[in-house]
């Protein structure tokens, strides 16, 4: 059985996300601090869903964050891939937060639409431009290196769309500020609380998945059949499993046939083993392979 060796450092590209995520971070958690003020205030709800609303930018990005250094951990005699998994046993908690923040401005809501409180309007659409900025700003910062790892793509995608948070609590504002439908706070904030509810289910979902050992979001185990079968040398595969180790860490193990006829030796059956593992990942960014190079099916000499 042959298997591949990991480097447990962060390469200049991953430094590079490293630090972007960390600004992005640092400006959405100045920017929640500011909100939750602000809807205190203000007197209202729409920016204190919103706020919580900024809690997924926040905690996603903190476990990004925190997964960089996981990374670089090295394995050891009771942790034989590392801590790379650590992101994904904090998400749960991330999102059981989120629910109860949403579950409460979901309740405050119903009791502000039967009596509408006093709130400023200009507050309101004053606060929701800068969270609209921020928003925009951090998904630009992040937008770089968005094709590099899960990990910050799904950080871009997600600050992308809060955008939409930032852009309700500013219709809110405006509502308020010129019809006076002080109502308006109370109905933005349940569509916030209804986007932050779909968040924390997905992060739920995601986590589930990697946890239950899930092929990876993107990879189809019938092509990655298919495409180490067109390898030279290689006539079958059976047992293959995909999984993630990490939300952005997938991995690979297999038993792979040699074709029928060829002598190979050791040495040989280790290259042409290498040259499945270099496809794997250039084509489907898999590093974490295990293959067991086999030159008959597993059935072939059963009765020998």
């Amino acid at each position: 059985m042959f298997s591949v060796s990991h480097r447990h450092e962060l390469s200049a590209s991953h430094e590079a996300e490293r630090r972007s995520i960390g600004l992005a971070l640092f400006a959405n958690a100045a920017l929640m601090v500011a909100e939750v003020a602000a809807a205190f205030a203000f007197h209202s709800l729409t920016l204190l869903a919103d706020s919580v609303h900024l809690l997924t930018d926040v905690s996603g990005l903190a476990i990004a964050l925190v997964a960089f250094r996981l990374m670089v951990r090295p394995p050891t005699g009771r942790h034989s891939f590392g801590l790379q998994r650590g992101e994904v046993l904090a998400a749960p908690a991330n999102a059981f937060v989120l629910l109860g923040g949403s579950a409460w401005v979901l309740y405050e809501a119903s009791v502000r639409l039967a009596s509408p409180q006093r709130v400023s309007g200009l507050g309101v659409l004053l606060i929701g431009a800068a969270g609209l900025a921020v928003n925009l700003g951090s998904a630009r910062i992040l937008r770089r290196t968005r094709g590099r790892t899960l990990n910050v793509r799904g950080a871009f995608l997600h600050l992308a769309s809060d955008a939409i948070g930032s852009l309700g609590a500013m219709v809110a504002g405006a509502l308020i500020l010129v019809w006076h439908l002080r109502r308006a706070d109370a109905v933005i904030s349940i569509v916030i609380a209804a986007l932050v509810l779909w968040a924390a289910w997905r992060l739920l979902r995601d986590t589930l998945h990697v946890l239950l050992e899930g092929v990876p979001s993107g990879l189809d185990p019938k092509e990655v059949e298919r495409e180490i079968c067109a390898q030279p040398g290689v006539d079958s595969v059976h047992h293959l499993h995909v999984w993630s180790l990490a939300s952005d860490t997938p991995a690979l193990s297999a038993h792979v046939i040699l074709s029928a006829g060829w002598d190979v030796s050791i040495h040989d059956g280790q290259i042409r083993g290498e040259q499945v593992k270099t496809m794997l990942a250039r084509r489907f960014g898999i590093d974490h392979v295990t293959l067991e190079l086999e030159c008959h099916e597993p059935d072939a000499h059963a009765s020998d």
